[in-house]
């Protein structure tokens, strides 16, 4: 993989962090796939970064990745200096609510400190700009739907003026980081775009997430844990469509505005599930009979949001942006993925991933939906 250069690039350049991570990787991919213009990749390597995801890019003179932490002020200016980026795509994030219950200070520290630290960064490069650089520059903060909260099953899907109602630690670090992004346009000028995307699925997820994980169980003959009653719903976006609308709000979008990213796809959990297993007794049959025999309900996440629905008519309204996917199109290639993948997902499947599975899952078997 190629490291950090020196040697300032005159081509245009953008810097994306978390470019390691499942929808930072997928977009760099996406990104070095459509066109030319190199990448700045930033990428912490915590447990979800992955740099054999991005293996395919090691000869490949248009990234360039550099392993360091957006809280790092000194590492961020540098690149900033010696890149030169038009751009900033902010990927870099704690993601997981089931990890923000059991950890929260890092959730905070990631995601608000980290946030503040590369808006701070950013704003020092682009006052320093020429005008055109100036004008032209972008800060595109990639977030989520949940610091809305939770809907009932009548209401409204979410629309980007829904008041912010984050019911988790990840969900309230994320909006902190919403709220900081806004203010740092707001006060300082930033020209800053926000996006909050839906439920993501595809190839290249950490098995943590619902989807991959009810895969990779299943492959093994594993139980597949469903909390509560599995009516839980989460409105889904298939990872190449989310790339997709993000290069359409880099492009295209207003600074300072917001655009809510979404699949179209309400679905509850327990569904999704046994999608999942059906495809698999298509594509992959196991021996000991249909997948759906290894359901098992366990005692719910604490403040488990009951549903999720994203609005996304804004940035087809104003972007001309619509996902390309429909659910039965993208998980079917996701399930695909998986199959035709087994060393990748042997790979993340290390001794420290069966610790947290263990400890997030261990106490709640055999509890009743």
């Amino acid at each position: 993989m190629r490291r950090e250069t020196t040697e300032r690039n005159g081509d245009m350049t953008i810097l994306v962090t978390g470019g390691a991570g499942f929808i930072g990787a997928n977009f760099v991919l996406d990104w070095l796939a459509a066109g030319d213009e190199p990448v700045v990749n930033l990428d912490k390597l915590t447990y979800a970064g992955n740099l054999q995801t991005l293996a395919g890019l090691a000869r490949d003179a248009r990234h360039h990745f550099v392993q360091g932490d957006i809280c790092d002020r000194a590492r961020v200016d540098d690149l900033l200096e010696v890149h030169r980026p038009r751009a900033i795509v902010h990927f870099a994030a704690e993601s997981h609510v089931d990890r923000s219950i059991h950890g929260p200070g890092e959730f905070v520290r990631t995601n608000v400190e980290g946030t503040f630290t590369l808006l701070e960064s950013a704003r020092a490069y682009w006052r320093a700009l020429g005008d055109e650089a100036r004008t032209g520059f972008r800060f595109l903060h990639v977030s989520t739907d949940e610091v809305y909260g939770s809907l009932a099953a009548a209401d409204a899907p979410f629309a980007e003026s829904h008041p912010y109602q984050p019911n988790s630690p990840y969900s309230a670090s994320k909006a902190a980081s919403d709220h900081l992004v806004r203010a740092w346009h707001h006060t300082y000028g930033l020209p800053v775009v926000t996006t909050n995307c839906s439920n993501n699925y595809g190839p290249y997820q950490f098995p943590e997430k619902l989807i991959p994980l009810m895969i990779v169980n299943a492959l093994a003959g594993r139980d597949l844990p469903v909390y509560g009653d599995g009516r839980n719903v989460r409105d889904w976006l298939y990872v190449g469509d989310h790339c997709a609308a993000i290069r359409r709000v880099l492009a295209a979008g207003t600074p300072g505005e917001t655009y809510n990213i979404g699949g179209w796809n309400e679905i509850a959990n327990i569904d999704i599930v046994h999608i999942v297993c059906r495809l698999l007794d298509e594509l992959q049959p196991a021996a000991e009979g249909p997948h759906e025999r290894l359901i098992r309900f366990v005692a719910d996440r604490p403040g488990h949001d009951r549903r999720y629905a994203i609005d996304a008519r804004r940035i087809e309204r104003e972007l001309g942006w619509r996902p390309a996917e429909t659910f039965e199109s993208g998980i079917r290639k996701t399930v695909r993925w998986y199959l035709d993948n087994p060393g990748w997902v042997a790979d993340v499947q290390s001794g420290a991933y069966r610790e947290w599975i263990g400890t997030n899952y261990g106490s709640r078997n055999g509890a009743a939906a």
